[in-house]
């Protein structure tokens, strides 16, 4: 490997595309920079920036350099702060789809951090579900559509959701009819959502508008575009919550249409690790908190 001093200093001069902020960062001078990542170029054997008239720009090599070399620098400032707790502290590392971690997990952890001051959690998330039995570093994982299905590792649904249209209360008014309305709304996609505005229309018999729908890649962007007023967005529910409950958003809802539920976040953790006081705390907690009993499908 090469030097860490050089790595260190290559990381905070990509981040910030400038010799001369990585210095101010690093307590270090410009020049004292620009030789040490002259050097690490140099340990490659390729240059790693574009050198332009006052401003450097990290070639392809260097922006893939830089994307792992952050991951780890993160892991390595979370270890240190770690030692530095209080000897009966833990630390549990989850890992969440992002806009469950946004919309609803989120906003409920100051509770959990009440109940259990002694539990700090360190969350991280993505689109993807992870394998546990490869990413030591993560205790739990809360994933979005389904979980890996791997040998040690134990899966848990958090309840089915409710999947329905949902807007702003100004944008729906006092429509006599609601099926009508439903056609002459913008109509939001979420590109990752477990059910369509296709499979929406078809069954509820309603022929689907052709009119170009705004696109989001996560649930939470689309939510917060319905209740902006931009249109209306087929979400769950439990994402939706918070705006539901404040009235920013509501069901656009008939007795005639169907409503749709899916599983659509999985709980999983490691077998070999159910007795774990971090785990089982948070398990028991989420799944009572998920309305799926209290914790009775969490390890015994």
């Amino acid at each position: 490997m090469p030097n860490f001093v050089l790595l260190r200093s290559f990381e905070a001069a990509a981040r910030l595309e400038s010799f001369a902020l990585a210095a101010q960062e690093l307590h270090l001078t410009p020049s004292a920079i620009s030789h040490q990542v002259k050097e690490l170029e140099e340990y490659f054997g390729r240059p790693l920036f574009l050198r332009r008239n006052r401003r450097i720009e990290p070639t392809p090599e260097a922006v893939r350099l830089l994307e792992s070399l952050s991951r780890v620098f993160d892991v390595v400032e979370a270890a240190c702060s770690e030692v530095m707790l209080a000897p009966d502290a833990q630390v549990l590392a989850v890992h969440c789809a992002p806009s469950f971690a946004v919309k609803w997990l989120g906003p409920k952890l100051p509770e959990f951090n009440k109940a259990y001051p002694h539990i700090t959690i360190r969350l991280s998330t993505g689109a993807e579900p992870l394998d546990l039995t490869r990413v030591q570093e993560v205790d739990v994982e809360i994933s979005y559509g389904s979980a890996l299905d791997r040998p040690g590792i134990d899966t848990v649904p958090l309840g089915r959701e409710a999947i329905v249209p949902l807007c702003s209360p100004a944008l729906l008014g006092d429509a006599a009819s609601v099926a009508t309305r439903m056609s002459e709304l913008t109509l939001i996609d979420t590109q990752l959502s477990r059910v369509t505005w296709a499979d929406w229309f078809a069954a509820n018999g309603l022929d689907m508008p052709t009119t170009p729908r705004p696109s989001f890649d996560r649930a939470a962007l689309g939510i917060s575009a319905a209740a902006d007023g931009m249109g209306v967005v087929l979400e769950s529910v439990r994402l939706a919550e918070r705006e539901i409950v404040r009235g920013d958003l509501i069901e656009v809802r008939s007795d005639a249409f169907v409503r749709f539920e899916r599983d659509t976040h999985f709980l999983s953790y490691r077998k070999n690790e159910f007795r774990v006081e971090k785990v089982a705390a948070f398990t028991h907690w989420l799944l009572e908190r998920a309305g799926v009993g209290k914790g009775e499908n969490a390890p015994q």
